[in-house]
């Protein structure tokens, strides 16, 4: 039997209000992955973990630039989907430079926060949401704006406001706070 906090069930209401979906905590059985050369433990936070990647430096930076560690490294559940060093540089010359100036941080803030869901969204879930809509299924990110998950042969990609795809590279790699699903794009909101 699990006893929730009244912060995790606060969350879990919130989750289920926003995405539609069950908020649950990470599985103790879940498994260390390697991302990026690093083990990614189930029992640290989605900061402490991403911090090891090597493969999510950009990332990292881009967090840290829009002050967002502190959210991401608290209880959550999040689920964020992290773009790796490869996905950001295909991203027009200087964009990446330009988006970490201080000037520029809500816009980089809404950014980042395009790509987390409120709540433990695993990749099963994600299916599940696809085949019940038919092919396509729509999930509320923290900043507001949606993004439209669809299946192609065995993967997932994920549709951003910009029409174009991120494909899902790395699923469920679970944290004490929630699980990353790694992407090959970086996602843009409208």
């Amino acid at each position: 039997m699990h006893v929730f906090s009244n912060a995790m069930r606060a969350a879990a209401i919130a989750a289920i209000a926003i995405t539609g979906t069950v908020a649950v905590s990470s599985p103790s059985f879940a498994k260390t992955v390697m991302v990026g050369g690093a083990p990614m433990y189930p029992s640290k936070n989605i900061v402490e973990n991403a911090v090891n990647s090597k493969d999510h430096t950009t990332l990292v930076a881009a967090v840290k630039a829009a002050g967002l560690v502190e959210t991401l490294s608290g209880p959550g559940p999040f689920t964020v989907f992290a773009p790796t060093n490869a996905a950001f540089a295909k991203l027009p010359k200087g964009t990446v430079e330009m988006l970490v100036k201080p000037e520029n941080k809500k816009t980089l803030t809404a950014i980042l926060t395009y790509h987390v869901l409120p709540g433990h969204v695993s990749a099963a879930d994600i299916v599940a949401a696809i085949k019940k809509g038919g092919g396509k299924a729509e999930f509320k990110t923290v900043n507001g704006e949606s993004l439209t998950f669809m299946r192609k042969g065995k993967s997932v990609l994920i549709m951003d406001a910009k029409g174009d795809t991120a494909k899902v590279t790395i699923p469920n790699v679970e944290q004490s706070n929630g699980v990353i699903h790694v992407i090959n794009t970086v996602l843009l909101p409208g």
